[in-house]
């Protein structure tokens, strides 16, 4: 089914990306839910899981809108149980007749969340009615709905944005000695609200342009290993010598051990080990070491408190790559990783965007792809945007670079993995 992929970020308390909440958005606009959630299911699956990798978002979770009629689809099982949450309505997971499945799946480790609740249901209390026969109460219960037999079998609640109430009534769902519901706001517009729902420690599902970034802070200047990085990429730039260059990076030898990594782990694989850098300029070239440093500069230290932009930057920058993969010229690779990495450099750093640009004297169709989303880049930069917030324009992007939804959501996925391969929060150098 033709559709298009979207996500929010589940971030803790302390801006730390925890998983996803993927979303579809079929591009007919006439699917039902359940056709909805089966797309979903297998673009998650054959993209994510596999015999020969296994699962390739570590411990990230995902969490996907399921329907009744969806918990039963064979597409389910080809997902790892203990990394999913399946997210339903008070309406579907209230009815008695979906809970030996739902029992099935939370026995298999799946989560389940409850979603889009205002107030939770009180717990039962005694009847004062007179009795009736034992038949009549047995087909009464076979077929009332029962909200809080429901919440017993949640993992998860949706918190909408916050909301003192539920949070509260959350944490007494449970008895003593039985798992803890995990609440997580669901509508956040604001890092004010997130911060408010953070100082109650809730997690929440961040979404919007930019992840809701926040204004840049005026006064703010560049790091000194942002500086150092930044003075390398200009000498590239200028192709000064290999041997100059070193000298440069040798004032940080962390630096340069984490630029070694990354080119051994991601480029060179397991069959050349790359012991300098005149030897990865000797194998490679100045144009990868170039990307590379680009990606350095993204993850330098202190760059920015919000670590979760540093992955969304990582990501975007190997998405738009990925996507131009047969449309492009190979040798182009570099360029779109770097336009669009470099499109959230100045929420990365933390420093106005002119101001990197200055410092940096990026290729003009990059800089014009960074600036205004035009040139031979930019229209691979906005269909990345538009897949991250709003896939209304996905359609007619895809359909102007020529690739059809299918490679876009793979390429989504993929770049979410290959991120989590170079962000520092999981690597330990």
């Amino acid at each position: 089914m033709d559709g298009f992929l979207t996500y929010a970020l589940h971030l803790d308390a302390q801006r730390h990306i925890k998983g996803y909440k993927f979303e579809w958005h079929a591009a007919s606009g006439s699917t039902s839910a359940s056709d909805d959630f089966r797309a979903l299911l297998s673009t998650v699956a054959s993209n994510l899981n596999s015999v020969k990798a296994g699962w390739r978002l570590g411990r990230l979770m995902v969490y996907l809108d399921a329907t009744a009629e969806g918990l039963a689809f064979e597409e389910l099982q080809a997902l790892p149980p203990k990394s999913v949450v399946l997210c339903l309505r008070l309406a579907e997971l209230a009815d008695k007749k979906i809970w030996p499945t739902v029992d099935a799946l939370r026995a298999q480790g799946f989560g389940i969340m409850l979603c889009d609740v205002d107030v939770l249901p009180a717990p039962p209390t005694v009847s004062n009615k007179p009795p009736v026969s034992d038949a009549v109460e047995e087909a009464d219960a076979a077929e009332a709905p029962d909200p809080f037999g429901a919440l017993s079998r949640i993992t998860h609640l949706d918190m909408l944005e916050g909301r003192k109430e539920l949070v509260d009534g959350a944490r007494h769902l449970r008895g003593p000695g039985t798992p803890a519901i995990h609440p997580i706001a669901t509508r956040i517009a604001s890092w004010a609200a997130f911060d408010a729902c953070a100082a109650r420690r809730l997690d929440a599902f961040v979404r919007g342009k930019e992840a809701i970034a926040a204004p840049l802070q005026a006064g703010v200047t560049l790091q000194p290993e942002s500086v150092l990085i930044i003075r390398v990429m200009q000498m590239i730039q200028r192709n000064e010598d290999v041997r100059s260059i070193e000298a440069a990076l040798a004032h940080d030898q962390a630096l340069t051990a984490r630029l070694l990594h990354h080119i051994n782990t991601l480029t060179m694989g397991h069959n050349v080990e790359v012991h300098s850098l005149h030897h990865a300029v000797a194998l490679l070239g100045f144009g990868p070491l170039f990307r590379w440093l680009s990606l350095l500069l993204a993850t330098s230290k202190k760059a920015n408190s919000m670590a979760y932009m540093t992955k969304k930057s990582i990501m975007r920058g190997r998405f738009v790559e990925l996507m131009g993969q047969g449309t492009l010229p190979a040798d182009e690779a570099n360029n779109l990783f770097v336009a669009g990495m470099f499109s959230l450099i100045d929420r990365v750093l933390g420093v106005p965007m002119e101001e990197v640009l200055a410092k940096v004297q990026l290729p003009e169709a990059v800089q014009e792809a960074v600036r205004t989303r035009g040139g031979l880049y930019g229209p691979f930069v906005a269909l990345a945007e538009a897949c991250e917030v709003d896939v209304g324009e996905a359609a007619a992007l895809a359909a102007s670079i020529g690739v059809d939804a299918e490679k876009v959501n793979a390429s989504h996925l993929a770049a979410m993995a290959w991120a989590l391969d170079v962000n520092p929060a999981e690597v330990t150098y």
